[in-house]
């Protein structure tokens, strides 16, 4: 423990290696004011960055984007501030310049930016974060349009089908561009191809339906055309065809297909949109929406007449399908529903028919009719002439009607009678 005297002079010796340009009290004396003015503002200042910290807060619950950023914005705004008083107290009021190497008013400068630069740098990535989550928000919007753009096609669809098969708008043209489909003789001779397939399709299941009810198929043939000499037995099948097509095509000739429609505005821009409208749809689907539209009575009044109440009797065992047709109904049937396929079918290369300017014009040819190469196609390809005294071949049955599209002729399908299969 050192003597009163040797601290003394122990005190002098540390003292000796400090300047005190000023010492705090006396510099704080000199201007009180100034000092109180400015813990004042300290405190205005602390007590702004608390608002701002708070209203930082609220932004996120819930989360506020805005917000956020304006409250971010305010919170460096009065860090700012703060610092800005910091430096202004210690300009006015330096420490005591300390000879040591490290010079703490430097250092603690330096430290002051790093830590701004940290909470610029904890900005930038929230910055960076927003903006990945405004990209998310981008993509996910862009996917919601294009799904909504599905749902308003889908719609214009079934709207401008509605208004078609309607009264008031079967003369309303496709004016949105939504459909791009370049009215052709192409176009047309590919549908003609499809009602064949569909005619071919639909007297599949109803002559198996026939042989399961027990019923004489050579004498149902016969009934249809009599007297046709089948080069096989299989061909008999296109007796049924035959009739099949001469019922769905009964009035195909009319505008109106034979059907009694009040008030029935027609155009071609009128059929080539309703040609449009169902092209894509499904026919149960359609007569979903409008079981009492112009193609739900075109069905109706062809399945009656198409399937005759013997058929279905012999078929189901009652009538209770034809029943619900007859009352206005679409029953949801598998023979119904491929019946419906059929009908499509037809409907659609009548629209399309009558979509030309010219219409289409349908021909038929008559049993007995010499075989043309120009308005003629056999079903049967594999054929020859049996009787050598008569070479022209003879029309047994027209299982297709043919069509002249301006100077283009679209031949009739046929089969011919008394002819034999080529080995």
């Amino acid at each position: 423990m050192l003597p009163t005297g040797a601290k003394d002079s122990q005190l002098r010796e540390n003292n000796s290696q400090k300047v005190h340009p000023q010492p705090m009290e006396e510099a704080m004396n000199q201007n009180p004011e100034a000092v109180e003015a400015l813990i004042s503002k300290i405190f205005t200042n602390i007590s702004s960055l608390k608002s701002a910290y708070i209203q930082l807060q609220a932004a996120h619950t819930p989360y506020n984007p805005d917000k956020i950023q304006t409250a971010d914005k305010l919170v460096i705004s009065e860090l700012k501030n703060l610092s800005e008083l910091k430096h202004f107290y210690r300009e006015n009021n330096p420490k005591p310049v300390c000879v040591s190497p490290q010079d703490s008013r430097l250092a603690a400068e330096i430290q002051e930016q790093q830590s701004l630069l940290k909470t610029y740098e904890v900005m930038v990535k929230k910055f960076q974060s927003e903006i990945q989550n405004k990209d998310s928000e981008i993509l996910q919007m862009q996917r919601q349009i294009e799904e909504a753009n599905q749902k308003r096609i889908k719609l214009e669809k079934n709207l401008k089908l509605r208004g078609l098969l309607s009264k008031d708008s079967e003369g309303s043209a496709d004016e949105n561009g939504f459909f791009h489909v370049d009215l052709t003789p192409d176009l047309f001779l590919s549908y003609v191809e499809a009602t064949f397939k569909a005619i071919h399709d639909f007297s599949k299941p109803l002559i198996n339906m026939m042989k399961a009810a027990g019923w004489d198929l050579d004498a149902a043939a016969n009934s249809i055309e009599p007297n046709v000499v089948y080069a096989k037995r299989a061909h008999k099948k296109y007796a049924f065809e035959s009739n099949i097509c001469q019922q769905m095509f009964s009035g195909f000739q009319q505008e109106s297909f034979a059907m009694k429609v009040d008030d029935l505005t027609l155009t071609k821009e009128s059929f080539f949109n309703q040609f449009l409208a169902l092209r894509e749809m499904d026919p149960l689907d359609m007569l979903g929406q409008s079981p009492d539209s112009v193609f739900g009575k075109f069905c109706r009044s062809k399945y009656l007449v198409v399937v005759h109440q013997k058929m279905e009797a012999s078929f189901f065992g009652n009538m209770d399908q034809r029943n619900y047709v007859m009352g206005g109904g679409h029953p949801r049937t598998p023979f119904y529903q491929a019946f419906l396929k059929l009908a499509k079918a037809v409907w659609l290369l009548h629209r399309l028919a009558y979509s030309f300017d010219p219409s289409v014009k349908v021909f038929q040819v008559k049993r007995g009719s010499e075989f043309s190469e120009v308005y003629m196609e056999s079903v049967v390809k594999n054929l020859m002439i049996v009787d050598e005294n008569d070479p022209k071949p003879k029309v047994g049955l027209m299982v297709m009607p043919g069509f002249w599209i301006g100077g283009t002729v679209i031949q009739s399908r046929v089969y011919l009678s008394g002819m034999k299969v080529a080995e």
